[in-house]
């Protein structure tokens, strides 16, 4: 089943197109990424499922149902521009945000005081916002977004502000919301962070969707035929493969770089160079996500 089916979705602002017949798919309990360089339009279409503004043109569903205003109710939203009242102390905070999305009262306690603890903030439940670090205030506010478990989570820019220690933990609980069957939308500029947490991504670009698939499709897509072997003794090669580079490692000891033709197999490859070398190790050079995103939006 799909968490969230988007078709042609458009918004345009005076002249200003934000989303042009944007369709995307999001498969229930993934982590799905919602890429694009900055003005692409993915904030423009998180606020549309969140309902902060609406769209144009398009139809959204949202678990087989036509986009509602209950659905808010099963939707975690954790927005890029961060929301929460300086004045306020984290505890009163919190409970107000769990009971905003339907928990009573003893409930809403009970999940506060758990998540405080999974975050090891317990002694911030009475200190006010405003006395909290950039990255102090980002916890509060993830876990007003996920407390409820929400079915759908919308994450966008959920690292900012955060040291590698904190982003860590924050990965973690993450896929530990996976896991119980929520279904997260995760909008972000670190590549890495894709690579490392995303099951499929869309890729968003001058308001149009240029790209959409699982990781593995988009990088089985993209692959270029290209391997990198380690080995003793140079070797040349037959007109069927290309020398990219080589590098010396060490005396006699080679890094080299080889692309060959499509119609050629992987284990024929691996039959010409151990008839012309001693191969010590065998790569291939699969394209990373920060690569492929830079070759769709910059064209190099």
């Amino acid at each position: 089943m799909e968490a969230l089916i988007a078709k042609n979705v458009t918004k345009q602002y005076a002249e200003h197109v934000a989303l042009n017949q944007v369709s995307v798919n999001i498969p229930e309990k993934t982590i799905y990424g919602l890429l694009g360089p900055n003005g692409a339009g993915k904030t423009t279409l998180i606020r549309i499922i969140n309902q902060i503004i609406t769209a144009d043109g398009g139809e959204i569903f949202i678990f087989g149902e036509k986009l509602h205003p209950r659905h808010i109710e099963i939707i975690g939203y954790l927005p890029e521009e961060r929301g929460l009242y300086k004045k306020l102390k984290v505890g009163e905070q919190l409970l107000y945000l769990a009971q905003l999305k339907g928990l009573r009262r003893a409930d809403a306690l009970k999940l506060i005081r758990v998540w405080l603890e999974k975050f090891g903030i317990q002694e911030w439940w009475s200190k006010k916002v405003e006395d909290l670090s950039k990255g102090m205030a980002q916890k509060v506010q993830f876990i007003s977004t996920v407390m409820h478990e929400p079915r759908l989570i919308i994450l966008d820019e959920p690292f900012s502000g955060f040291d590698p220690v904190n982003a860590q933990l924050l990965t973690e609980e993450i896929l530990a919301l996976k896991q119980k069957g929520c279904t997260i939308i995760f909008s972000t500029h670190r590549m890495e962070t894709v690579e490392d947490l995303c099951d499929h991504i869309a890729l968003i670009n001058k308001s149009q969707k240029i790209l959409e698939g699982s990781k593995k499709q988009v990088k089985e897509q993209f692959k270029t035929n290209t391997f990198v072997v380690e080995h003793r003794g140079a070797f040349a090669l037959n007109g069927q493969y290309e020398l990219m580079s080589q590098q010396v490692l060490e005396e006699n000891y080679l890094k080299s770089v080889v692309r060959m033709r499509a119609t050629v197999s992987t284990n024929q490859l691996i039959r010409d160079l151990t008839d012309v070398t001693e191969v010590h190790s065998f790569t291939e050079k699969v394209p990373t996500m920060s690569e492929i995103f830079i070759r769709l939006v910059t064209g190099k």
